[in-house]
């Protein structure tokens, strides 16, 4: 178990360029068993989810190959069918969320995919129905072995359908594209998920023959092809690492510029930021963050206090409301924030009431933040991170502390941030990793 030491409370300054996008290159790596021929993506963040994916799919059989920093060639031509059904697989897979990718591509080109329950960030329930449920529409048989806590899909042929997901689940939309692309006839997916990562994934499905029109709605119909070939795929820029970097210029009082974000596909995130007062500039592809002595919470048009709330897209990501949550804590005025899509992601806010943040935890799903517009500064502390995103909070949070803090398991923050502490030095800011 690792630790951070981190001194807050200094100015950083300088350009940061975000990794690659984290949910986009989970899909995009599962597609690769799609097809016999090689596939090379680019922009592959080197984090701890994603390498157990890429080891997963090199016990799997896959060729792989590092090309150069963050690009890899994929060649699943003699895939290892057996492994599916080992106690290595039980214990690899389970330590993956993203492992339940892996299932669609395998069913689609295989007749059959097997997962353990996934692991994954402790957040509240997670449920696998919507993928499954996907697959039995196809013309799959599903079952579950309680003892194991491990899943099966089987079929000899699958045949396109119409179906209308019961939530618009982006890895759930994901799984079910990917199994539909080489289903027999034509699939309509109604509410599905339109992020850019899945129209992303579309892209690189279609770049390797697939035929998907909808592309950035939530109607998806794909017209089932026999066999998919090889491509060449860059994954977006990761807006979460955006906001977060938004999050570090902001509580430290920094200029900052963020290289090459894809504004075009940011969506909600700079309105939100903006309604917390937040100043910042596009020059080109680039963000520019000003200093900011200090930031004022924007009402609703009537006065009344504004609530920022996360939704499927085109609606606010739930994997910036942390972000968000943290800065509120130093800004001038009032914002109710509402977790709707996970029970337990506010759970860390204690930690920021240790150090000196006014926030009341309304309830598992909502918390009101009164900002202290820098008027008193938050203290350190030592803490833990619970998940990725509470554990990114918390360090911006101790960046910005008077004083010394301390994270724990901050393997949690390594799953979902590539050398973050080597990137935080190089804009100033006092970092240390101590390893345990």
């Amino acid at each position: 178990m690792a630790s951070f030491k981190i001194e807050g409370g200094h100015k950083l300054g300088g350009t940061i360029t975000p990794q690659g996008a984290k949910n986009e290159v989970l899909q995009i790596l599962c597609a690769v068993l799609l097809t016999p021929e090689k596939v090379v993506v680019h922009n592959v963040p080197d984090i701890i989810d994603v390498n157990k994916l890429i080891f997963i799919l090199g016990e799997l059989g896959v060729k792989i190959e590092k090309l150069g920093k963050n690009s890899f060639s994929f060649q699943a031509d003699e895939i290892n069918l057996p492994y599916l059904e080992s106690a290595d697989f039980r214990r690899d897979g389970s330590s993956l969320r993203g492992s339940i990718m892996i299932v669609g591509p395998l069913l689609a080109r295989f007749g059959k995919g097997f997962i353990p329950k996934p692991g994954g960030d402790k957040i509240g329930r997670r449920r696998l129905d919507t993928h499954f449920e996907g697959f039995i529409n196809l013309g799959a048989t599903f079952r579950y072995n309680k003892e194991e806590h491990f899943y099966g899909v089987e079929a000899s042929e699958l045949i396109g359908t119409n179906m209308l997901l019961d939530e618009a689940s982006v890895t759930g939309t994901a799984n079910i594209l990917m199994a539909a692309v080489l289903a027999k006839g034509k699939t309509t997916i109604y509410n599905a998920a339109c992020e850019p990562y899945i129209q992303q994934l579309c892209k690189m499905l279609n770049s390797m023959g697939a035929k998907i029109t909808g592309v950035g709605s939530n109607l998806l119909t794909i017209q089932g092809v026999t066999n998919l070939g090889g491509c060449e795929h860059r994954v977006l820029p990761d807006m979460i690492e955006i906001g977060s970097w938004i999050g570090v210029a902001v509580m430290t009082k920094s200029e900052l510029t963020i290289k090459n974000v894809s504004w075009e596909n940011l969506g909600q995130i700079p309105n939100v930021f903006r309604k917390l007062g937040i100043q910042f500039e596009k020059r080109e592809d680039d963000i520019y963050i000003p200093a900011q002595e200090s930031y004022e919470i924007q009402n609703y048009i009537d006065g009344s206090v504004l609530t920022v709330a996360d939704a499927p897209w085109p609606g606010f990501t739930p994997d910036l409301l942390s972000i968000i949550l943290v800065i509120a804590t130093q800004a001038n005025g009032t914002v109710l924030i509402h977790q709707k899509m996970f029970e337990s992601r506010l759970f860390f806010v204690d930690k920021l009431i240790d150090m000196g943040a006014k926030v009341i935890l309304c309830d598992p799903h909502r918390a009101t933040v009164i900002g202290l517009n820098h008027q008193s500064q938050l203290k350190a502390t030592k803490m833990t991170s619970p998940d990725i995103r509470a554990g990114i909070s918390l360090l911006i949070a101790a960046l910005s502390a008077k004083g010394t803090s301390i994270i724990n398991n901050i393997e949690q923050i390594d799953r979902g941030y590539e050398n973050i502490e080597e990137r935080l030095k190089s804009i100033g800011a006092k970092i240390e990793r101590i390893e345990d």
